[in-house]
């Protein structure tokens, strides 16, 4: 059970989240996250060092949180291939994202590449633990005998997750995801060619 402080510390970073995501970390300020949750400067500052410390937390948070539901959605899948088909399913719908404004490990990772040293590092962490993940996927249905031992499963992780990343902000900015539709079409179909 949270405690009053844990549940209002929870809150703003809950609200946080989609106005880090929508606008990048330079794009908010205090100012922003006051409005969005109606509370004081004092009781903000009572559970954050600054605006420095919020971001980095509002980053943890929705890092965390994308990491987590991804991960949950993939579980399900009972085959690698399947558990594959789950992660490409999850990022159809670009423009409705699980977190208001986008893939929030695609943003913060330009936003943060040059500007934000610790908070890069958090990001590269996430990155390479999907990474690892996706391409453990793969290597489970090599061993399993469901995908040939032609599939490079480090390779095929990492043109999925460019492709995937690349999809999103590609078809936010052109407000359409057809062509993301396609790409996972595509990418599926590319998979399955690895089939035994």
């Amino acid at each position: 059970m949270l405690t009053k402080a844990e549940k209002t510390k929870q809150f703003i970073l809950e609200t946080a989240s989609p106005l880090y995501n929508e606008k990048g970390i330079s794009g908010v300020s205090v100012d922003d996250v006051l409005e969005a949750t109606k509370l004081t400067k004092g009781c903000l500052y009572g559970h954050f060092n600054g605006k420095e410390d919020l971001s980095e937390q509002v980053v943890d948070y929705s890092l965390k949180k994308i990491t987590e539901r991804v991960a949950s959605v993939v579980s399900k899948g009972k085959s690698a291939k399947e558990k594959i088909f789950l992660y490409l399913d999850f990022y159809k719908n670009p423009l409705e994202t699980y977190i208001s404004g986008g893939c929030p490990i695609f943003n913060t990772a330009v936003e943060a590449d040059d500007n934000f040293p610790s908070i890069k590092k958090k990001v590269a962490a996430v990155l390479n633990a999907g990474q690892i993940a996706l391409s453990n996927v793969l290597e489970e249905g090599k061993i399993n005998g469901e995908f040939s031992e032609n599939l490079n499963a480090e390779v095929f992780a990492f043109k999925m997750f460019s492709a995937i990343e690349g999809g999103i902000v590609l078809s936010r900015t052109m407000g359409s995801r057809k062509l993301m539709l396609e790409l996972i079409k595509d990418l599926k179909k590319e998979l399955e060619q690895y089939l035994l």
